[in-house]
């Protein structure tokens, strides 16, 4: 004969409930949450929000769910609500600031083990996709171009110092090693971007926006790797190199593998660009005659390219260790004067 089970108190098996905390992000379009947040918010006996604007009110008016909007209920009346009559789900949209005084309510009410407590649940209903925060960037832009006195007022024209400066920087930090100047010098060179399109948006005759030109890079990048988005092959780097350089010619109907090489960009750089336009163009050019430090520099750097050196980053890190050489030499006469 099989003994009864004991008896289990009836406080001990009642359900008690769920506080859903739901989180949604300001960067994903209001309405599109996850399926487990839909359900909840369909399940649930009641849907707070403290924030009568929350973006994601209008949609949940939509799909029939109903908001109790003002201040979020106390953690002792929330808690109670869901406690009782077998048990209650409430869930609470949290605003961008959270909900912190409720959260450190509920927190302190389940620390003191005293009490019945519903489940407690953090559910996020959407999710940052990567690149999400390039959008705050978007927004903090268009916000600093309407209200900054100097921002608002600069033109295309008047930052290209800064563009030129803070690609030099980027590169001394890429060739340093420094990995926390290089994100702060990414972030610099992306900002400026960011700002040359937030002031072409503003021009009367042909504005375009930050999204016309992600919308033309992803085009470009699309349409000069065929090896990866179509049926061509590339096997080697070279190979890749001659599919955009095909691709690029095609594009621009140009006559002459030079044209699109600025001139503006340093010397050494400019004529390594040369070069190596010439070499996959499969040229075999002869150098100009010339006497003087100009064409002995131009044999120098084609001769770098030729062996795929970077004639402008070798001739960097050269001054860099003549720089040294020099804060050493400064050093050294500083000892002696302080020896005599």
């Amino acid at each position: 004969m099989t003994a009864p089970d004991s008896p289990v108190p009836a406080d001990a098996a009642a359900p008690t409930g769920r506080i859903v905390l739901l989180t949604t992000s300001h960067r994903v379009a209001p309405g599109l949450l996850s399926w487990p947040a839909w359900q909840a918010l369909r399940g649930a006996h009641r849907v707070l929000s403290g924030d009568p604007d929350h973006p994601q009110l209008p949609y949940l008016r939509d799909a029939g769910v109903e908001v109790e909007l003002g201040a979020a209920p106390g953690a002792r009346e929330l808690v109670d609500y869901c406690v009782a009559e077998g048990g209650r789900t409430a869930v609470v949209i949290t605003s961008a600031e959270g909900e912190s005084e409720l959260t450190d309510g509920l927190a302190r009410l389940a620390g003191s083990g005293r009490e019945a407590m519903p489940d407690l649940e953090l559910l996020p209903g959407s999710y940052d996709l990567p690149g999400a925060r390039l959008l705050d960037l978007v927004q903090v832009m268009d916000r600093v171009r309407a209200e900054c006195p100097w921002s608002g007022t600069r033109t295309n024209e008047e930052l290209v110092k800064y563009g030129i400066e803070e690609a030099y920087e980027l590169v001394e930090a890429i060739e340093e090693g420094d990995r926390e100047a290089l994100l702060e010098e990414l972030g610099d060179v992306l900002l400026q971007v960011v700002f040359h399109a937030r002031i072409a948006q503003d021009d009367p005759e042909h504005p375009f926006s930050i999204d016309d030109v992600a919308g033309g890079i992803v085009d470009k990048l699309i349409h000069r790797h065929p090896h990866v988005f179509g049926d061509e092959a590339a096997e080697t780097p070279e190979d890749v190199r001659r599919h955009w350089l095909r691709t690029k010619a095609a594009e621009k109907r140009r006559d002459s593998v030079t044209e699109g090489v600025p001139l503006g960009q340093p010397s050494l750089a400019l004529t390594a660009k040369l070069a190596s336009r010439a070499r996959m163009a499969g040229l075999d050019v002869a150098l100009p005659d010339g006497a003087g430090i100009g064409y002995e520099l131009l044999a120098l750097a084609v001769r770098a390219e030729a062996d795929g050196v970077d004639p402008e980053a070798a001739l960097r890190a050269a001054a860099r260790a003549y720089r040294d050489a020099i804060r050493a030499a400064e050093g050294s006469a500083a000892e002696g004067s302080a020896a005599r």
